[in-house]
């Protein structure tokens, strides 16, 4: 049977993560990075990359990086989610990375994996694992043209691997004919751009069915290890409502002893220890290549993301007004739990792709109700 528990490694990591975030990414930094220009921390990333090497985890050795797997990105991920923070290690250590294994980029996966060089995939950040086609509005060439929206983690990259009909290209981020615009997106810890291409110089990695594979695949990654940031997002949110509703007083007990907001706690660690197994499950099969890392990826998503959510609004609203206001952190946790009810598809995508996978027949029609 398939072990979700934790492994020794997998702890250390994790305890080598929190503490380096706790010390270097704590939320006040992260809120008072919002009234900057630049969203996301270069000097967060350079740590966690140089001093813990998270960027090379699911890259081969051979190609410069630790030879783990993506079971260890899991648990990166959940970390990162707990602390929300804005480093583009979604995009390019997992999606970009998991389409040049995919391709066998041996140069440009070396690059990624010392965290010096970042990459994303060129598709907007809704684009769900079965979409066809990725990048509609890009023409193929040796120049590509056209543009693509809502591009996550795209901003500081250096590298872009852009869909293009039959084939997947690499472009020089910081290249001629590439112009990036950021949007107004939900989740300031994650913004999102616009890429215009207009003769951008290409190189194709991929053409044909290997393209559409890579790009499936990276897809189905950031689908199935999504769900452990998501994890992470609604672990904090529990752990943070619990420590304020033992400290806050009200009638001279505190509010953690209303039968109420038991109830209501205890149903989100349900939820979340429910999300954990999913998660686990999806972030395994893709670490072992198992052939039903779609179906786990499909039902990771249509699970966490709403577990997410129900989390971080319990947060907010179990604090009182102190959880309506700018100076506390909710508001990242609920933003960042928001808008991932949208990457790489909706939930009710993920459930059309889960019913197809697992060969579910389609509910039988009663005559005369609908068309």
């Amino acid at each position: 049977m398939t072990n979700l528990l934790y492994g020794a490694d997998e702890e250390a990591l994790r305890d080598s993560l929190r503490a380096l975030l706790a010390t270097h990414a704590p939320w006040r930094r992260t809120l008072a990075r919002l009234d900057g220009d630049e969203p996301y921390d270069p000097v967060l990333w350079a740590r966690l990359t140089g001093q813990l090497g998270v960027a090379g985890l699911p890259v081969p050795e051979e190609h410069g990086g630790a030879g783990a797997g993506f079971r260890e990105v899991a648990v990166v991920l959940e970390e990162l989610g707990r602390a929300v923070a804005p480093v583009p290690f979604l995009g390019s250590a997992v999606v970009a990375t998991r389409a040049l294994l995919a391709c066998g980029e041996v140069d440009l996966l070396g690059q990624l994996a010392t965290g010096r060089h970042t990459a994303a995939l060129a598709v907007p950040f809704a684009t769900a694992p079965d979409a066809r086609p990725y990048a509609v509005e890009v023409a193929p060439g040796p120049a590509l043209a056209g543009t693509v929206t809502g591009v996550a983690d795209a901003l500081p990259a250096d590298l872009l691997l852009v869909p293009a009909g039959d084939g997947l290209h690499a472009v020089d981020a910081r290249g001629p004919g590439v112009r990036m615009t950021p949007v107004v997106s939900l989740d300031p810890t994650r913004p999102l751009c616009d890429i215009v291409f207009s003769g951008a110089p290409a190189r194709r990695i991929a053409a044909g069915a290997a393209a559409s594979r890579a790009v499936g695949e990276a897809l189905t990654a950031g689908a199935a290890l999504l769900a452990s940031e998501q994890v992470g997002v609604a672990q904090w949110c529990l752990d943070t409502t619990v420590g304020h509703v033992r400290n806050r007083h009200q009638f001279g007990r505190p509010i953690g002893s209303f039968q109420a907001l038991k109830h209501r706690l205890a149903d989100v660690w349900v939820e979340l220890s429910q999300a954990r197994a999913v998660a686990r499950y999806a972030a395994d099969c893709l670490a072992a290549g198992d052939p039903d890392t779609a179906l786990a990826a499909a039902l990771a998503q249509a699970h966490c993301a709403a577990v997410a959510v129900s989390a971080a609004e319990t947060c907010v609203q179990l604090h009182g007004g102190l959880g309506f206001t700018w100076e506390h952190p909710a508001h990242l946790y609920l933003k960042r739990a928001k808008a991932g009810t949208i990457a790489f598809g909706a939930a009710d995508r993920h459930r059309a792709a889960l019913a197809r996978l697992a060969d579910l027949p389609a509910p039988a029609r009663v005559p005369g109700v609908g068309s």
